[in-house]
Parts: structure tokens; C-alpha cells; sequence
């Protein structure tokens, strides 16, 4: 199983640095929300495949507030960008 787990890390490693280039590079803030949504998405696929491989379950807690930061963050940014829509209309 280690062998697997090295597997999906490096796959998602790739993935992770790539999001990483979006973020650095991306035009918009909304390329941004989304690449930095990406990453969580891929952190918490890292931690439910090692918890799916290793059989055990301490990691919910952390993917339920990973999850959260994921929601408030977009929220807030597409407030923002709502906001500065209307302010330049």
C-alpha cells in the first residue's frame, strides 16, 4: 500500500504545482478563487485516500474545516468581485 499512497502523492503533487502556476500567473482574481479552490480540493483528496489506504478516520475533522475555509473563501471573493462590478458600472 506504500506503493500506492507514493503514487497518488506524486500525482497529486504534479496537480498541486501546476494550481500553484495558476494561482502565480493567473489574470484575474476570479482564475485565482479557482485555482486556490482546486488546491483545497486536492489536499483533501490527498488526506481521504490515505485515510482510505491506512483504514482509519482522524482525518475528518481536518476535511470538514478544509471544506469550510473552501466555501468562505469563495463566497467572499465573488462578494468582491460583485461589489467592484457594481462600483464600476
Amino acid at each position: 500500500m506504500n506503493i500506492l499512497l507514493m503514487l497518488i502523492m506524486v500525482v497529486f503533487g504534479i496537480a498541486a504545482v501546476l494550481t500553484l502556476v495558476r494561482i502565480v500567473r493567473g489574470p484575474s482574481i476570479l482564475d485565482r478563487a479557482v485555482a486556490s479552490d482546486v488546491l483545497l480540493t486536492e489536499v483533501m483528496c490527498v488526506l481521504g485516500a490515505e485515510m482510505a489506504i491506512n483504514g482509519h478516520t482522524r482525518n475528518i475533522p481536518v476535511l470538514l474545516i478544509i471544506a469550510a475555509i473552501g466555501v468562505f473563501g469563495s463566497i467572499s471573493v465573488a462578494r468582491f468581485v460583485a461589489r467592484r462590478d457594481n462600483t464600476t458600472s
